[in-house]
């Protein structure tokens, strides 16, 4: 049975445009069937297609209930901007796997540098790429893609997380260990090919951004923020 976001559960539901056609045309499903909508606030509703139109169709809703996929646990991904199509991987995943929301950022070894006019239309696409994993894997939320962002600004967006971490191959505990007392909200900071600065290390430990290890194995900067993701979500209990 398929899931998909729509703005309001009020009853019946009208859809149009792009999800109209795959869900017309695409995945041709006809009147009568079974369908999950979702308001993208974690509240799920059941019911029917009611009637198929030329441009639209309504959905019948017959019960609510809140979404029973998404973690108990806020956790927000800060990634430093990787080259090529690295970002939307991380997106796609991040949204997968549970990722309230993720944000890029420059860093001072960031390999590729953007211009600040093409950000909006980067972020845009991949918030498309958050969609669409979200309908994928049934998500109650639609994860928010955020950026690009300096170090700086993502190091003060980072303050509002109950427990800041920052994924460092230098000396430092590992993440299970700043896990046994757990929180109610979590954010990752990963970097990027060519890893942190001294001074953006230094700043992190300035800003009270616990700096934590994933092992002695050295990732690459697009699959760290999935790995500790994974890894704090499955040693919280979060993905049964």
């Amino acid at each position: 049975m398929g899931k998909f976001f729509v703005p309001s559960l009020d009853s019946p539901v009208r859809i149009e445009g792009e999800l109209f056609l795959h869900i017309a045309k695409a995945l041709r499903m006809k009147q009568g069937e079974k369908i999950v909508l979702c308001d993208g606030n974690k509240n799920d509703g059941f019911g029917f297609i009611e009637e198929i139109f030329k441009d639209h169709l309504l959905v019948n809703i017959q019960s609510r209930e809140k979404s029973l996929s998404e973690p108990k646990t806020e956790v927000g991904i800060f990634a430093a901007w990787p080259k090529g199509d690295k970002s939307e991987l991380i997106v796609q995943k991040a949204v997968e796997i549970g990722a309230a929301s993720i944000t890029f950022f420059m860093s001072e070894f960031c390999v590729s540098k953007p211009k600040e006019s093409d950000h909006s239309k980067k972020i845009s696409r991949l918030q498309k790429i958050a969609l669409e994993a979200a309908t994928q894997s049934k998500r109650g939320i639609i994860p928010a893609v955020r950026g690009i962002l300096s170090f700086e600004e993502a190091i003060r967006q980072m303050q509002r997380y109950e427990k800041p971490f920052m994924l460092y191959e230098g000396k430092c505990p590992p993440m299970r260990e700043e896990l046994k007392i757990p929180a109610f909200s979590y954010c990752l900071l990963t970097g990027p090919e060519g890893g942190f600065s001294k001074d953006e290390v230094r700043l992190c430990e300035q800003s009270g951004i616990i700096a934590v290890s994933l092992g002695k194995r050295i990732l690459r900067c697009e699959t760290a923020p999935i790995a500790a993701l994974s890894a704090l979500l499955f040693f919280l209990g979060d993905m049964d």
